[in-house]
């Protein structure tokens, strides 16, 4: 989208919500100050990246043919967003590419996440490319998955994507598929300054200078099993979807077949389940409708006439003849079953679409006079029985409709950024209330780019003894009455925090309650948990809570995808695999692997900015500049030294780090090799080596 373009939208916007609030009468938000403001900065903010394009964005190939001449050819493994930002950069400068993708799009996590997704922090600080534009500052996720595709197309990548294409095999041109070692390669090997070539997939028509691995650290969604989840159907019930395509049974809930929880749902008929809803929806239906309730319509009468079974005999002690519309009975025999099926049938007894409960007096199977026995059924004490309502992942929270989130009650399980998002998000689906189970505590910063860039200034990449100081400010500025909901066993600068604004004032306005636990087990009205206090720890002891739940979301992230592609050849020995790598994103054995947002695992900062460039053009300058190119010692050196200066730091000298000691590193990379200083304004700005028929 041009400038003019996303202009002419924010500008299109803003009219349409002044005739929306003119519309409604809503005077307060229409002379809104904020509103305005709001609308005058994206104005601003849309003309300043304009500026940011024109300085720094390298010019794209006008040909999918181009260039004719590369430096070098380089495989892109993924085309999310640090694929197509990596995979551009390199075809800016000259090299070819190819890109592996294993889905059918673009886009990766993005492509996966809910409609309501955006960013966490200011887009400002989401510059995966120089030349992207973003309308506002918290663009959604199909702005974000515009802007990639954008980028993709704008370099000629389409030719060069190969999807639905997944890489098992990398190794090196210098062993063959047996692992038998061939010394093709001129010079292989890196302590002499040179490097491998790579063969993907063992085609050894296709052969690469450099491969760049940007499958990220989120993969298939996690889905962690509780007691209490349908065995049958495992973990993934699904809930309805908009497209009306699963059955409500599905989005409801798996409900066992006849006799396995005591129950019927038939007299005569062949059905052999239907779901909480679908039976409360027919029951009041037929309340309505002054239709019999099994009452009325038969009852107990064992001289009902029908002709006795030649081989089973019901004992008068088992009561194994049934003759009401439903029972609770613990057991019944299957011959005994049918035998009432039939004696139902030709009585005329009414099917259940015919008769319904009105209350457990009118049930001939319940004892009137034991209440607590059906209450403790109803409470699921029994530990199994599965819980009734649907489990979906967060990710799948944007399919439900919103006719099966409003007016109930969501249990989030999960308190991190997609935790924080799934409260949000089923909110505005007008959930009436969301509950979230939070195992540990996190921190959250407000989504003020001010603030967030103050805080990933800071150099050090570790908590350090004034780092209390941001704590109380972050509790002062952003929690404001819930300092009970910071943490006391994490630091600020010991894990990756939550950006959030809205959150806490949901907490503050009751909409949101939030439980500090351990999930015990899923029970048939929702989730029982071991509450804890703030300064306990996850499996302390507590005490026990069930929590009533229409539905509950499993906010527990995503699997961190496997790197186990590389055959024949060690490139991450121990003590220097992720996270441990030269610069964090490249091989100690071979600079020519980059692992580029694929290798860390805590930080406060941003994966999609200014570094995805910068570490693509310092792989570029290493194929360019055989001076510049680092030894297998010399990273392990870099990795060591770090590891020193931050010894002692929670998780690890790169367990976690700020983007302020990410760009020291980068920068240290020219000032302690002078030979590399040349290279400064290309590898920091992406100024030069652009081919001249661009």
């Amino acid at each position: 989208m041009s400038v003019m373009q996303t202009e002419f939208a924010n500008v299109s916007s803003f009219i349409s919500d002044t005739i929306s609030s003119v519309k409604s009468l809503n005077i307060l938000h229409l002379f809104s100050p904020a509103r305005i403001l709001v609308f005058l900065f994206n104005v601003y903010y849309i003309l300043c990246q304009k500026l940011i394009i024109w300085i720094f964005s390298p010019k794209p190939p006008k040909y999918s043919s181009q260039p004719s001449s590369p430096h070098g050819r380089i495989a892109v493994i993924g085309a999310g967003l640090t694929g197509v930002s990596s995979a551009a950069h390199a075809i800016a400068h000259g090299f070819d590419v190819v890109i592996f993708e294993q889905d059918d799009r673009v886009g990766g996590i993005w492509a996966h996440v809910n409609k309501t997704s955006g960013l966490q922090l200011n887009s400002f600080c989401y510059r995966f490319h120089p030349g992207v534009l973003w309308s506002c500052a918290f663009p959604k996720r199909d702005e974000i998955l515009g802007e990639i595709t954008r980028i993709w197309k704008t370099y000629q990548l389409e030719s060069r994507t190969r999807f639905k294409t997944r890489v098992n095999t990398i190794r090196p041109t210098t062993h063959d598929k047996d692992g038998n070692c061939i010394n093709e390669h001129p010079n292989p090997d890196p302590s002499a300054r040179g490097h491998h070539q790579w063969i993907i997939n063992d085609n050894e028509d296709d052969i690469f200078d450099a491969v760049v691995v940007t499958v990220g650290t989120c993969g298939k969604p996690r889905m962690i099993e509780f007691e209490g989840m349908p065995k049958k159907e495992g973990h993934e019930q699904k809930a309805e979807r908009k497209d009306g395509k699963d059955e409500e049974s599905s989005a409801a809930s798996s409900i066992p077949e006849d006799g396995a929880d005591g129950s019927k749902h038939s007299a005569w008929t062949g059905k052999a389940k239907e779901t909480s809803t679908a039976i409360h929806d027919d029951q009041e239906q037929k309340r309505a409708s002054n239709l019999p309730t099994p009452g009325e319509a038969y009852h107990d009468d064992h001289n009902t006439e029908s002709p006795p079974s030649q081989s089973y005999e019901p004992s008068k002690d088992s009561q194994a003849y049934q003759t009401t519309a439903w029972t609770n009975g613990s057991y019944e025999h299957p011959r005994a079953v049918e035998e009432d099926q039939d004696m139902k049938k030709e009585a005329g007894f009414p099917t259940p679409d015919e008769a319904f409960p009105t209350s457990s007096s009118l049930d001939p199977q319940r004892s009137s006079d034991s209440p607590e026995k059906d209450e403790d059924n109803d409470r699921g004490s029994d530990d199994n029985v599965v819980i009734k309502g649907p489990i979906i992942h967060s990710s799948e929270l944007d399919s439900l409709d919103e006719d099966r989130v409003k007016g109930k009650t969501i249990v989030v399980i999960g308190s991190g950024a997609s935790g924080v998002e799934s409260v949000e998000t089923a909110l505005s689906k007008g959930a009436e209330h969301v509950v979230m189970i939070a195992r540990e505590d996190k921190w959250i910063i407000p989504r003020n780019i001010f603030i967030d860039t103050l805080i990933a200034a800071q150099p050090f990449g570790r908590q350090m003894p004034l780092s209390f100081i941001w704590e109380h400010f972050i509790i002062w500025f952003n929690y404001r009455g819930l300092s009970d909901l910071a943490p006391t066993h994490i630091g600020l600068f010991e894990g990756t925090p939550v950006v959030n604004d809205e959150f806490l004032n949901h907490v503050r306005k009751g909409r949101c309650r939030y439980v500090r636990g351990d999930t015990e087990r899923l029970t048939k009205r929702g989730v029982k948990v071991n509450v804890r206090e703030r300064n306990s720890k996850p499996g302390d002891s507590g005490h026990l809570e069930e929590i009533d739940a229409d539905i509950v979301v499993l906010a527990t992230g995503y699997e961190k995808p496997e790197v186990n592609l590389f055959k024949n050849i060690d490139l991450f020995p121990k003590g220097f695999e992720r996270p441990n790598l030269y610069l964090q994103n490249f091989s100690t054995e071979d600079w020519s692997v980059l692992m580029t947002n694929s290798s860390y695992q805590n930080a406060i900062g941003t994966v999609g900015h200014f570094h995805i460039g910068i570490y693509m053009r310092i792989l570029l300058v290493l194929l360019m500049d055989k001076d510049a190119r680092p030894t297998p010692d010399d990273m392990k050196l870099w990795v060591r030294v770090i590891s020193f200066v931050k010894r002692g730091a929670r998780g690890g000298a790169f367990g976690f780090f700020t983007y302020m000691e990410l760009t020291i590193w980068l920068l240290l990379f020219h000032i302690f090799r002078p030979d590399r200083l040349r290279w400064l304004f290309f590898i920091m700005q992406g100024w030069g080596v652009t081919p001249n028929e661009y």
